[in-house]
């Protein structure tokens, strides 16, 4: 069964003080609220070096199960196919997405690849509403007012990633559940509907989170490491963010799934059915340390990005 931690966004209960902020929180973390991130569900792209000669890598954690898995697999095909080496950073849309692949769109894909229907966008996130408290140990979010998701019916954290929640209309124990469109989440580039993306083609938010897009694109990770190689590259001046010429583009030099990469360090995330990331959450919607006036009494999903760290 899939962990489940419903997002606190109000909390009533006032704090004592002196008060941790949110970044003092994780650091207290026990060792054991973290989680081990295999390198098999990672994705390491490295880059051409930057001006300076240094190198740029970008790691991306892959989104499981139940997820967008049809094109997570096309993703693993395409990097044990070493398909985005020689490929490109084409798109830089300021406040919005940086989005790579083969520019030319003409690059032979690789056998194996399978077409994904518009129905995958949303899944079954696997419980039942009625033991949400009996055996997964969390709270039903509050209903309507100034805290609820403008995007989505509820909000929430399944094993340690945002997703949105919608109840089937026939069984209100059951729900539809769908990634959310944070900052560093990473998302496949399609043509028009009914087409989906392979998955060749793919770009990470860099701006303000773009939630309407929401359900209608796949979302296959999250950046967890190099976002700055990303975020901090000159804006594209062609239409929609595109570099107009190759000598703005950025170089791949090799895309590969993380157990095929020598020398990676160990990422864990801290597990959002912790007490830790439960205290954390109320912190992020209420900060209560000493440099805040008003507690926000709530926060926006995207605003509570799961820390992620570099195990020792």
């Amino acid at each position: 069964m899939n962990k489940f931690a419903l997002l606190p966004l109000a909390l009533i209960a006032a704090s004592p003080v002196p008060v941790l902020s949110p970044s003092e929180i994780v650091a207290a973390a026990k060792s054991e609220e973290w989680v081990a991130i295999a390198p098999s569900n990672l994705l390491v792209m490295d880059l051409a070096a930057d001006r300076d000669a240094k190198p740029r890598r970008v790691v991306i954690q892959l989104m499981p199960a139940p997820f967008s898995q049809g094109w997570v697999g096309n993703i693993r095909t395409l990097a044990a196919a070493q398909w985005w080496d020689g490929t490109s950073v084409n798109r830089v849309q300021d406040n919005y997405v940086v989005q790579w692949g083969d520019v030319t769109e003409k690059k032979a894909l690789p056998d194996g690849l399978v077409t994904v229907p518009q129905l995958e966008y949303e899944v079954d996130p696997g419980f039942d509403a009625r033991k949400l408290r009996e055996e997964l140990g969390v709270a039903q979010l509050p209903e309507g007012g100034s805290v609820r998701d403008v995007f989505a019916p509820k909000v929430a954290f399944q094993s340690g990633w945002p997703i949105g929640l919608e109840n089937l209309s026939y069984d209100v124990r059951k729900f539809r559940g769908w990634p959310v469109h944070c900052y560093g989440m990473v998302g496949v580039g399609r043509n028009m509907p009914p087409n989906t993306g392979t998955g060749a083609e793919l770009y990470t938010v860099i701006g303000h989170a773009p939630r309407h897009l929401d359900r209608n694109i796949a979302l296959v990770g999250r950046v967890i490491a190099g976002i700055e190689h990303l975020s901090s590259l000159p804006r594209g001046t062609g239409d929609l963010g595109f570099y107009k010429t190759a000598e703005e583009r950025v170089p791949i030099l090799s895309v590969r799934v993380g157990d095929k990469v020598s020398g990676l360090p160990r990422y864990e995330y801290l597990s959002t059915e912790s007490a830790s990331f439960a205290a954390y959450a109320d912190a992020r919607a209420n900060r209560r340390d000493a440099f805040f006036i008003k507690p926000a009494g709530g926060a926006d999903i995207c605003n509570i990005p799961v820390p992620v760290s570099v195990g020792k």
